[in-house]
Order: structure tokens, then sequence, then C-alpha cells
């Protein structure tokens, strides 16, 4: 295999060294220079995803690349597997991470200490839980991403910031600690931890320790279906999410999916329709969990009375969609699940940074300004720190288009991609197979369209009630003074929704392509399990 094979290492090991190093340059008078390394590395961190969304898209039958650290066959060593699902949520999360670092150059990254390494670090257990290939190395990269998040969420300080980070570090401790039961239940019965080695082992297991293997992926399932927020399990995800400041909610609008990407992963490798006894484990629960999630997150938007609350239900919302398309097992939803997860992560990521603009305009006490305050300062030295880059003209015309691009992708209106994707996906459900998947629930597609129809319309009231409170129920608001610098990576990532809609043909291509693979998985088993290396990278090879 060529050389260029060595990138897919290249997404895990440069933002671990971006991040030692920046340690070393910790203090005040190299905060410009972090600034400039972080920004630097994440955008290498995009060029290099887009390479590798070209190099899994290159073969027609979907071979997985396979990089062996220290040439240690699987399921012996570590193995770092890249394919069209791994691919795209590394690039998803690079460009949410180029907007997010942008955006907190104007004033965030000032806020607090070790901004840009906290950055760095979690952008590499993002990046190394989407390409590892074992359960081992997942809790691994899961745990550092949870470390980096802890600091990142108290970024600024303040009451209601610390409040919800001490909320947050315990229920993510709770989910550490089911992950470990139930790949340690997972481990007794299998005797392995490589994914694609379990996938190989699940058919074979015997009757009196199917029980066995099944509750521990259960507990598993719990972790992530926690960290994808899950109802009821995302009681804590609206407040620490509102809380965040804006660079970090809108990089932590893809935390939420590293759960749903480990559940849609799982479910269909583990549990899929070769997996005998198990095909199909946990689908219906997955389903109706799913509904539950959009209804719960349809219905905080509507009773949301702040603009950052309302942000953090659409992410629920968002969550519970894809949750509820993997829990139908089609590859046509599956397909435009994907599709929807993009959008819809790249609206509510923009939502997030675009909030802290409109609000900051409101009238003297209101709650954003207070954050501000509280983060930067009240004193007049601080004027010239935050008056950094260009401001902008016609700012509230400005703000307005990025609020009703944000509405029109959140709430699936025409003509950006949130429509097609909602579209997409719905066509797939009321158009199923006529071979349905074990566990499928009679009736579920027409219960799947008349929730996402209404949580659709939910949202569309909320965000007409904001925004109407935001740009003409306020008599007494100021214009905000925006910089080119906070304003150009909002419209960054609308402007990839609008190229996701102009593109709509290819996009659905290789997210269908992605599908297919995820519900014939035996093209990754097979990748991972070879031994003669014909479609594998061998670390240090030439």
């Amino acid at each position: 295999m060529s050389s260029v094979a060595n990138l897919i290492v290249v997404p895990v090991v440069l933002p671990l060294a971006a991040g030692a190093g920046m340690l070393l340059l910790s203090g005040e008078r190299h905060r410009n220079i972090m600034a400039a390394v972080n920004v630097a590395v994440t955008f290498a961190l995009a060029c290099i995803a887009i390479a590798l969304v070209g190099m899994s898209d290159a073969s027609p039958m979907g071979i997985s690349q396979v990089y062996r650290l220290g040439d240690w066959p699987a399921p012996f060593g570590i193995v770092l597997v890249l394919d069209r699902l791994s691919a795209l949520m590394l690039l998803l999360t690079s460009i949410l991470a180029l907007a997010a670092v942008v955006f907190s150059l104007a004033r965030w990254h000032r806020a607090g200490a070790h901004f840009h390494p906290l950055f760095q670090f979690l952008l590499m257990g993002l990046n190394g839980a989407f390409l590892t290939g074992d359960l081992f190395n997942l809790f691994v990269f899961f745990e550092l991403l949870l470390a980096a998040s802890y600091g990142l969420l108290l970024h600024g300080s303040g009451l209601a910031r610390v409040k919800a980070g001490l909320h947050y570090i315990v229920v993510n401790l709770v989910a550490s600690l089911l992950f470990l039961i139930g790949v340690s239940l997972i481990y007794g019965v299998t005797g392995t931890l490589n994914m694609a080695d379990l996938a190989a082992r699940v058919p074979t297991i015997a009757a009196e320790n199917r029980g066995l293997l099944e509750a521990g992926a259960g507990i598993l399932a719990m972790a992530f279906l926690l960290k994808a927020g899950m109802w009821p399990l995302c009681f804590w995800l609206p407040t620490t999410y509102a809380a965040a400041s804006p660079p970090v909610a809108s990089i932590f609008a893809i935390m939420t999916k590293v759960g749903v990407y480990v559940v849609l992963r799982l479910s269909l490798l583990l549990f899929g329709d070769a997996a005998g006894a198990s095909a199909g484990f946990g689908s219906s629960w997955l389903f109706l969990g799913g509904l539950a999630t959009i209804a719960f997150g349809a219905i905080g938007t509507l009773a949301s009375q702040d603009t950052a609350r309302l942000a953090a239900f659409s992410v629920l919302v968002s969550s519970g969609t894809v949750l509820a398309a993997t829990g139908m097992g089609q590859v046509g939803v599956t397909g435009g699940a994907l599709f929807y997860l993009v959008s819809s992560t790249l609206g509510v990521s923009a939502f997030f940074l675009l909030v802290e603009l409109i609000e900051r305009g409101r009238e003297p006490g209101a709650d954003m300004i207070a954050v501000t305050r509280e983060a930067y300062g009240e004193h007049d030295e601080h004027e010239e720190e935050e008056d950094v880059g260009v401001a902008i003209v016609a700012t509230m015309g400005v703000l307005g288009v990025a609020f009703i691009g944000c509405a029109l992708v959140i709430a699936g209106l025409p003509p950006l991609s949130g429509f097609i994707a909602k579209f997409a996906l719905l066509t797939a459900v009321l158009n199923p197979p006529e071979i349905h998947r074990t566990g499928a629930i009679p009736g579920g597609g027409w219960a799947m369209l008349v929730i996402l129809i209404s949580s659709g319309f939910a949202t569309l009231v909320a965000m007409t009630r904001a925004g109407i409170r935001s740009f003409w129920a306020s008599p007494d608001r100021t214009v905000p003074r925006v910089r080119v610098i906070e304003m150009a990576p909002v419209m960054f990532l609308l402007m990839i929704c609008a190229a996701q809609t102009v593109q709509a043909g290819p996009v659905m291509r290789f997210m269908q392509a992605a599908a297919q693979s995820l519900h014939a998985p035996g093209g990754y088993i097979r990748d991972v399990l070879e031994t003669d290396g014909k479609s594998s990278r061998k670390a240090g090879g030439p």
C-alpha cells in the first residue's frame, strides 16, 4: 500500500504532540504563539481529514484501511481502522474544531488558562475514538477526551460553569464505570476486545453464555447512550452545554456524536443480521429511546426561554433522530441518518457560536452579558483586549441572516441541507425493504414520521420566538460590536451546509456507501483480521 496510509495515525499523533508542546509554552506571554499553533494544527487536521475521506471512498468495495501499531496483528495489537464512517467523523470534527478555535481568538481563548493545549487533547481523544478498532483503546481515548472536556467546560470560570462542570464530571465518571463493567463482561465471555474479532465470535457464543454477553453489551450501551444524551439519561446535557463558553459548546456538539457513533458502529457490527441468536439485540429499545429523546428535545426547545438552552435541546433532537434511525436497522435509513447527522451537527454548532453574538447586544443585566463580563472582566483596562479584529458593518442584518440559516438547518426546512436530510430519512423510513431486521416494531416508520415532523414544527416555533425576542422585541438593546473573526466561523459552517445542499447527490452517495458497509460488516472484519498485510498499513513500514 502507498505510504500515504501513514496519514491514518496522524490525527492522533499530531494533536498529542501539539498539546504537549503547548504545555511547555503555557503563560500569558506565549498565548499568541499557542493560538497560532492551535489554528495551524487544526487546519492541518482538516486537510488530513479531507485526504482520508478521499482514501476511504477510493475503493468501490469499501475496503477498510488498517494501521497496525508495532506491526502486531489483530486481535493482539493496537489497530486504527479507517472506513467511510470514521473518515466522515474525522472530517466533521476538524471542521467544527476549526470554526471553534478561530471564534475563540477574538476573546474567549484569554478567559482562562490552558485553553489551547486542552483543545488539542480533546481533538486527540475524539479522533482516536473514531479510528480505534478495539474496545480497550476506545476506553483510553474516551477518558482522554473527557479529561480535556472537564477543563474546557470550566474555561471562563463562573458559578454556573463550576456547578455544571461538577455535575458533568460525576455523570461521566458513572459512564466510565459502566464502560469498564460492560467491557469486563464482554471480555470474560469472548476473550477479546478487538471489535472485528468480537463480531466474528459473537455468533459462536454458547447459549448459556449469551445472556452474560448481552448483559455486558447492554451496560456498555448505557455508558454511550448516557454520553449521546438519550432520554432519560440526558438530564445533564442542556444545563451543561448552555453553561459552556461559546467555542467550547460549539465543539461539544460533536461530543454527543461520539456516543452515537459507538452505538451505531457496535450495534451493526456485533448484533447485525449475522450475529445469530443475538441479531437485532437492543434495536427495539434503541428505536423507542431515540423517539423519546426527540420528543423530549422538542418539548425542551418549546420550554426554553434562554437561547443557549434552545441550542442544547436541539442537540438532543439531533442525537435522538440518529439513534432512532439506527434502531430501525435499514440501510437506506442509516444513509439518511448519516446525512442528517452532519447537517444537524453543523447547524447546532453554528448556532452555539451565534447565540453569544446575538445576546451581546441585550440590555445590561442579561444573562449572556453577565457571563461575558464575568469571563473577561468589567474594568476599563480590558476594553483594548476585547477589540480584536475588524468590526463588521450592518451587524444586525448579518446576524439576522445567520440566525435564519441556523433555524432552517436545525428545523429541517427548505432550501438548506436539513430539509434534504429529513426528506431522505423519511423517504427510506416509509419505503422499507421487504425483509425486516429482527426486532423491528410494526408501525415504527409512521411513528418516526410523526415525531420528526412534530419536532421540526416545535423547533420552528421555538426559533421564531427566539428570533422575535432577540431582534424585534428588545427596543432598548444596543447594536453589538461583532468582529469579522467572530462572524466568519458561523458563516463558514452555514456555507458548508449550503454546499451539502448543492452537492446533495455525491454526498448522499457517500453516505449510502458508508451505510452499506456498516450493514455488511464482513469486509471490515476481514480487513482487520487478515495477517498478510495486503490491505493494511504496518507501522514503521516504508
